[in-house]
């Protein structure tokens, strides 16, 4: 009998010593996954994309609220992944192109003709992208973010500078999306036709990783 008792006891002892055993996929899902919240991890390394969003527009206006400047409705990005650590947490890319189809865009300025090109300028742009889907957009130290816009005009083309010490955006697995709302540039060279501020507003998606939908965790 005493000798059952001690072994049962041992045997209760080394039970309680085993840790419980937690599913990889549930202790180390990294912030960035594919396929769905909590998929496979996006390796560092990997190329995101996303175009604009079906039937939207990237808008570069003179005011926050107001409807005047520059539109288009073909854009893309396209980031490599530098850090997906475990969430929560932040992860990192680094944005290496962003493009515009000068073919799409149209602009209402008063003595604009059309849009020659809109080049963004500066790359590449360091982007973190945190699990609560805060996204921000900086340059590296010393830089800006900057757009160059080339306009043709009643007086011949011009060109328009703007900059922007960085930008904010959002993340949402809803649509796989990354949002942008009237992010303010200031005017640093170009002719009194060009608007003296512009306000950016653009919503990518689906975001993907080699054709995998990408989402936040």
């Amino acid at each position: 009998m005493r000798t059952r008792t001690l072994i049962t006891l041992v045997g209760a002892v080394a039970a309680l010593s085993i840790p419980a055993a937690v599913p990889a996929s549930a202790a180390d899902t990294p912030v960035l996954t594919t396929g769905s919240v909590g998929g496979t991890a996006v390796a560092v390394g990997d190329v995101l994309t996303a175009p604009l969003s079906s039937g939207t527009s990237a808008t570069l206006y003179s005011s926050a609220t107001g409807t005047s400047g520059v539109k288009c409705t073909s854009s893309t990005f396209t980031a490599t992944v530098t850090d997906n650590p475990t969430a929560p947490g932040t992860a990192t890319e680094s944005v290496g192109a962003q493009t515009f189809d000068s073919s799409s865009c149209t602009s209402n300025v008063v003595g604009v003709l059309g849009v020659s090109s809109i080049t963004v300028d500066n790359l590449p742009y360091t982007t973190t992208v945190a699990s609560d889907g805060t996204l921000t957009v900086t340059p590296a130290s010393g830089s800006t973010i900057q757009t160059t816009v080339k306009l043709t005009t009643l007086l011949g083309s011009i060109t328009c500078v703007y900059q922007a010490a960085s930008l904010s955006g959002t993340a949402s697995n809803d649509d796989a999306s990354i949002n942008f709302t009237s992010q303010a540039f200031t005017k640093t060279s170009g002719s009194s036709l060009c608007f003296s501020a512009g306000y950016f507003t653009a919503k990518y998606a689906p975001v993907t990783d080699n054709g995998a939908t990408v989402y936040v965790n």
